[in-house]
């Protein structure tokens, strides 16, 4: 990591870092807008479980511009424009303009907006953005993690058994085996609770500033996990996929922990088999 970034000077993360700022509380401002105010027909199901509403388009409309005339040379992933821009360059913006939709849509104030920077394919700058509690978690490569300016570090928690993890559920959970029900179960009886916040993003800035111990979830696309991995990763936490490697985009399975609970959790989640898939009240 340390070679590929090399050529970057941490004046220039800091500018990615703060232009990421202005994007995201941008965005951000729009949800506040729409925050109790959709209409039905602003709702819409891209496919079932899997909402979008005119608030995560106009979210993303305004992160766009910010990010795009800022950086005009760059590439860009977002969730509903997908890829934008120069696709040769080694600087690839990663943006969910609404992580938490479906919580939004039903007024359940836990969502945000996630922009991170991936430098030669690396996460190397995140900010996510809280519009209902004002807070901004951000953090760069060598930078720290921060919470609205003030330095965050992850949990010490060293015991399952005393531990408070997150997780969460893809859209397709009742129609595939893949579906992360019997490790939720299994955690439950191994620790103090598990929560499903529904933001994975949220999720990642949570444990980042040790309101939760470990976060496990599959299903994720890159807009969902890479700002989250820089600023957990900056508050002192370990990222792998389940199996400890570095393949998470590519597995789209995430563990993030505060780094103590880290092997252990590699260690059940190798042991625990799917549950026998049945949904008789599935679609």
């Amino acid at each position: 990591m340390t070679n590929l970034l090399a050529s970057v000077s941490q004046e220039q993360l800091q500018n990615f870092l703060d232009i990421a700022t202005e994007a995201a509380c941008a965005g951000g401002a729009v949800l506040k807008s729409y925050a109790g105010n959709l209409q039905e027909k602003e709702v819409e199901e891209k496919r079932p479980g899997d909402l979008v509403t005119i608030a995560d388009k106009e979210s993303e409309a305004m992160v766009l511009s910010i990010l795009q005339r800022h950086f005009p040379d760059h590439g860009i992933l977002a969730e509903e424009s997908g890829v934008l821009g120069n696709t040769d360059s080694r600087y690839l913006w990663a943006i969910d303009p609404l992580d938490g939709t479906t919580n939004f849509a039903h007024q359940y104030p836990f969502s945000s907006v996630s922009i991170a920077l991936l430098i030669d394919g690396i996460p190397s700058v995140g900010a996510i953005y809280d519009p209902f509690r004002d807070e901004i978690f951000r953090a760069a490569t060598g930078l720290g993690a921060t919470r609205n300016r003030r330095p965050i570090n992850v949990s010490t928690t060293t015991e399952l058994t005393r531990s408070l993890l997150v997780t969460g559920f893809a859209y397709d959970r009742t129609r595939t085996e893949d579906n992360n029900y019997a490790e939720f179960c299994h955690f439950t009886h191994l620790t103090q609770g598990v929560r499903r916040g529904g933001s994975a993003a949220m999720d990642l800035a949570y444990v980042a500033c040790g309101r939760l111990d470990g976060y496990w979830e599959r299903g994720l696309s890159l807009w969902d996990l890479a700002a989250g991995v820089v600023i957990v990763r900056e508050a002192g936490g370990i990222v792998t996929a389940y199996d400890g490697s570095e393949h998470i985009p590519k597995s789209g399975r995430l563990l993030a922990t505060n780094g103590h609970l880290h092997k252990q959790m590699i260690e059940e989640l190798a042991l625990i088999k799917p549950l026998p898939f049945k949904f008789p009240f599935g679609r």
